[in-house]
């Protein structure tokens, strides 16, 4: 996942979530830094389509590195940063 060519992206996305509120604007009175940002808002970050977007929020998501939450009719996604700190103890143990 993180050695493909689009994986630029989804690094990039990570990144953005560290620090949500700088890279994105506040969206419909939700914090970005406590709810997350929704897949329209990374899909225009990333000048792409929503359904792109969408598709690197959901594999991001699917191995654990994204929280998503749905509030209303939207789901906002953000960093689970317990899994991320998994994630990199096992690469730094040569896994």
């Amino acid at each position: 996942m993180l050695r493909t060519p689009v994986s630029e992206r989804r690094l990039d996305i990570l990144e953005w979530l560290k620090d949500p509120a700088a890279h994105f604007p506040s969206q419909r009175r939700r914090d970005p830094t406590e709810d997350g940002v929704t897949a329209d808002a990374v899909a225009a970050k990333l000048g792409v389509r929503r359904d792109v977007a969408d598709t690197h929020l959901e594999l991001l998501t699917d191995i654990g590195l994204l929280r998503a939450k749905r509030i209303r009719r939207r789901t906002y996604y953000r960093r689970d940063e317990v899994r991320i700190a998994e994630v990199a103890r096992m690469f730094e143990k040569g896994w």
